[in-house]
């Protein structure tokens, strides 16, 4: 009766185990190839022309309820290529089986990004033009890739990238599952339970006030600020192996949460 009674009670525990670890369909320990494509997307309402860098898993097999990530740049003094240089990031979740779309948001013709003044307020045309070209491109990829679960949208941007994406959850909760920015520093982060928001600190600028969410804040909606030893320029492919690293596993790690 012992054994038996011992046997029962280890399947209860890993029972219990099992259900509750949590998981996400997306993450796999497959390692794809990676597939780029360069495309111009136009939009015709604003007569404005969106190039993105399309990062995939090169592959003939379906990927199961395979999950979509808009990546948005920070700013680049309007030289464009931005949607580029953060191969690191981009090439290791479409490795991991995502769908990654990286906008191109500065074209030659814009206005350069405001530095002087309320910069929540002088930025603001910028941010909100990024934010509508989040909003195209992602209606446009529903119409060409339907198959793509859009259900689980993540938006991830850095820096002035990250103001977008923020700024984005705030005005559009029901279109995104989930951001995570990389050092914004200027548009409040939302204090919602949703989308979920995640946020990676650099250790050389500090955000405006009100940006991050308190102590109290964090615990209420569950709003995961991790602080880092990487400085806010070196975000982008200038990282080293290990802050890339740093970079790679705290935004896997977010993704895999539900």
């Amino acid at each position: 009766m012992t054994k038996i009674y011992s046997q029962i009670l280890l399947c209860l525990l890993l029972i219990s185990c099992s259900g509750n670890k949590k998981t996400n369909s997306q993450v796999s320990n497959t390692t794809y190839d990676v597939k780029l494509d360069n495309i111009e997307i136009f939009d015709n309402s604003r007569d404005r022309k969106i190039p993105v860098a399309i990062y995939h898993p090169n592959t003939d097999k379906k990927i199961n309820n395979q999950q979509a990530i808009i990546f948005s740049h920070g700013y680049g003094e309007n030289k464009g290529g931005d949607n580029m240089i953060y191969s690191h990031l981009t090439e290791n979740l479409a490795s991991k089986g995502y769908f990654v779309v990286s906008i191109q948001h500065e074209l030659p013709t814009d206005d350069l990004l405001a530095m002087e003044g309320d910069l929540k307020i002088t930025r603001r045309p910028n941010w909100d033009r990024g934010v509508e070209n989040i909003r195209y491109v992602l209606n446009e990829f529903k119409k060409t890739n339907p198959e793509l679960d859009f259900k689980h949208l993540t938006l991830i941007g850095h820096s002035n990238g990250g103001d977008m994406t923020a700024l984005f959850a705030d005005k559009y909760p029901e279109l995104v599952y989930r951001i995570i920015t990389m050092d914004n520093r200027r548009m409040p982060l939302p204090r919602v339970y949703k989308p979920r928001v995640y946020t990676l600190r650099s250790k050389n600028y500090s955000a405006d006030e009100g940006v991050l969410p308190t102590e109290q804040e964090q615990k209420k909606y569950g709003i995961k600020v991790l602080f880092t030893t990487i400085n806010h320029n070196d975000m982008d492919n200038d990282a080293t192996i290990e802050e890339q690293k740093t970079i790679n596993t705290f935004i896997e790690e977010s993704l895999s949460e539900k």
